[in-house]
């Protein structure tokens, strides 16, 4: 019963003071507010579209252990790494497959041809391509590019191994990924209008959540693709790209968790306006009540994946870390400072729903206000 309430540290009847003091210097510089949280999330968001994909290298092996033994003993016999990855090339009968296995050694970024017997069947061959460098990373995709486009004048000659998979993973896997990311932003647009009777809102709703996955992404390419911080915190060195499926996990799981965030603040915003009629009266009792709400909830979620990227494992690092940072980023920078600055920006447009729109909708037309309600007085009528 209420026994479960206690002991009851604090009251409810109003919103957090701290809270409504934030979000009304926010309204009262919303031009300030947008800037400062852009001067974060853009530079993010460029960074993010020079990621490169991946798997984990070697190189980011535990610093002791028979595997680094193992490894660091190749090395110092002037072995490669990229031999852990070899490019399986398999000739079919009738071709001449001493002549393909000399054209293969002539390719830039092979280290050696390996072809016996043993794997001889039928007048079939297979030849294994043994790179310099690893073809999980990008130069070593690019080996294995050289070796499918010199294979491609010879009929039936087919290129597989570790690389291959990796290349043909990525086509798959992030060819339809615009094509995904258009069809779900529109189901979420119309549903997010209907739900908040707001064209505007709907749409500020899909462009701070791409901000905050590309904001994401940034961070996912500076710590592990370019290594800024990993071997300083985890002892890993960077990676060269990002672990294929981390930037997909994340976007599945950042989009629906920060639309959970939104429709939380948003939907505050838009009872405290059917009440008042006040759009900054609508965001600083919104914040004032959900900011709390937000950031707690953001904190535990933070905490949890940074415990996760204490775990060996480096791809889950990879995700704890790209996971982590998301949610901090969103629940901050975006929801309590972006979010709100936006809102009092486009004022009395915010609630706009045109009556053919509701009408296709089925819910009632929002008119825009005659006015915005961002006076001085209006401001301190809401502390």
């Amino acid at each position: 019963g209420d026994k479960l309430d206690w002991p009851r540290l604090r009251k409810e009847k109003k919103a957090s003071a701290v809270w409504t003091r934030w979000a009304t210097g926010v309204v009262r510089r919303p031009w300030l507010s947008t800037v400062a949280a852009l001067v974060v999330l853009v530079p993010l968001g460029v960074v993010a579209f020079t990621m490169q994909l991946g798997y984990t290298p070697s190189d980011s092996l535990n610093q002791s252990g028979e595997a680094r033994a193992a490894l660091t003993t190749l090395e110092s016999h002037g072995v490669p790494t990229g031999v852990l990855t070899p490019i399986e090339v398999l000739i079919p009968a009738g071709q001449d497959a001493d002549a393909i296995a000399g054209e293969l050694r002539d390719l830039d970024g092979v280290f050696a041809v390996l072809t016996t017997e043993a794997w001889q069947r039928d007048g079939a061959t297979l030849v294994q391509v043994l790179p310099t460098v690893e073809t999980m990373t990008t130069d070593g995709r690019d080996v294995v590019e050289n070796v499918q486009g010199a294979m491609d004048q010879f009929s039936g000659v087919r290129v597989g191994g570790s690389g291959a998979l990796l290349i043909a993973d990525i086509n798959s896997t992030y060819g339809t990924f615009p094509l995904m990311l258009a069809l779900i932003a529109l189901i979420t647009f119309v549903m997010l209008v209907r739900a908040f009777r707001s064209i505007v809102l709907a749409l500020q709703a899909i462009v701070v959540n791409l901000l905050s996955i590309g904001a994401a992404y940034g961070v996912l390419v500076l710590v592990w693709q370019e290594g800024y911080g990993s071997e300083q915190i985890w002892g890993v060195a960077a990676l060269g790209s990002v672990t294929t499926w981390v930037p997909l996990m994340t976007f599945a799981f950042l989009f629906g968790l920060s639309m959970d965030y939104q429709v939380f603040l948003l939907s505050r915003m838009r009872e405290q306006y059917d009440e008042t009629g006040s759009t900054s009266d609508a965001i600083v009792t919104g914040l004032g009540r959900i900011g709390r709400l937000v950031t707690c909830a953001a904190l535990i979620l933070f905490l949890a994946f940074m415990s996760m990227a204490a775990i060996p494992e480096v791809d889950v690092k990879v995700m704890a870390t790209g996971m982590g940072a998301a949610i901090l980023l969103d629940a901050t920078i975006i929801r309590m400072l972006l979010v709100p600055a936006l809102t009092a920006i486009t004022g009395r447009w915010t609630w706009w729903l045109p009556s053919w729109a509701a009408k296709a909708l089925f819910v009632a037309p929002s008119p825009a206000a005659s006015a915005v309600l961002t006076s001085k007085s209006e401001l301190v009528s809401t502390r």
